[in-house]
């Protein structure tokens, strides 16, 4: 009877498995674009809320997306698909990187990468939970910010995801009014440093 209940267990295991990374595939062929709604929070090991933010996004794959944050304080994340630009109104500064080395230290970035995450990243599928399926993503490079991070899908493609970094906080974002594969402007995607602000580049 063990012996059952344990293949049983490893049996729906693999099918969570199996069907987790197939609804990340599909999402990675089946999208081209999209946009939403978002709303984040960042919460220390202990579960103490450290910061919470809203904003909308949108991406064009691969590597050109769009974050805005608009509350509690303004800031601008722009991936033109060579370099990510970060601007942030209140410090009148902008930060320039190149965008494959900011590829996966951002959740815009990973969602806009190419279809090869699983060439940078060992995924698993979870299973589902609270209605979604959720698959967990663990980078292969040791220098990535994050330690691992998990994607939750529904009906709607990406609901939500949650990024755990080197220090023990979580950054949980969840999505609304998504929609896939709309037609953006290319002039999302450009960024021109406002005159007068300070620009620091890592170049």
């Amino acid at each position: 009877m063990r012996i059952l209940c344990a293949v049983s267990l490893l049996l729906i295991s693999l099918a969570a498995h199996a069907a987790g990374i197939d609804t990340l595939r599909n999402f990675l062929q089946q999208t081209a674009s999209g946009k939403a709604r978002f709303a984040q929070i960042i919460v220390d090991k202990n579960l103490k809320q450290l910061q919470q933010a809203t904003g909308t996004m949108e991406f064009v794959r691969p590597g050109k997306f769009r974050w805005t944050y608009d509350k509690p304080y303004e800031q601008l994340l722009v991936g033109d698909g060579e370099r990510l630009w970060i601007y942030d109104k209140d410090l009148n500064q902008v930060t320039v990187r190149k965008l494959d080395r900011a590829l996966g230290d951002s959740p815009a970035a990973l969602l806009a990468g190419s279809n090869d995450i699983e060439k940078n990243y060992a995924v698993t599928g979870i299973g589902k939970q609270e209605g979604l399926d959720w698959i967990e993503a663990v980078p292969k490079a040791k220098d990535n910010a994050f330690e691992r991070i998990r994607m939750g899908f529904g009906a709607n493609g990406l609901e939500a995801m949650e990024l755990h970094d080197q220090f023990g906080q979580t950054t949980v974002i969840k999505f609304a009014a998504v929609e896939r594969n709309p037609k953006l402007a290319p002039e999302l995607f450009r960024f021109t440093p406002p005159k007068g602000v300070d620009v620091v580049s890592d170049n």
